[in-house]
């Protein structure tokens, strides 16, 4: 139970992320509202890694959540904020995603 806990708090990172990619672009009322989206985001991520953490090793949960946020962020980099795409980033990512899971197995 604790590895999907972890893994959903990976996707919130993901969130968080995406929201201040939002933020960049916006001002105003809008501005306010992806920060909002932002911090809840955060405080969600940060609380279920800590709830992950109390059965699973830190060593091996934090760079789990830490990959995942970061294989999340590149991901929407590319299909949301028209990022490039090219060969180097796609090995790096798969590369990410291949030590995340020799942790788990580890």
């Amino acid at each position: 139970m604790n590895w999907i806990i972890l893994i959903v708090a990976g996707l919130f990172e993901t969130g968080f992320t995406f929201c201040l990619g939002k933020m960049k672009g916006v001002s105003g009322v809008e501005f306010y509202l992806w920060g909002v989206g932002f911090v809840i985001c955060t405080f969600l991520s940060m609380g279920l890694l800590a709830k992950a953490v109390h059965t699973l090793p830190i060593g091996t949960a934090y760079p789990v959540w830490t990959g995942i946020g970061a294989v999340g962020t590149v991901l929407l980099g590319i299909a949301v904020f028209h990022e490039p795409v090219s060969f180097a980033r796609l090995f790096f990512i798969t590369t990410l995603v291949a030590s995340i899971i020799g942790l788990k197995m580890v």
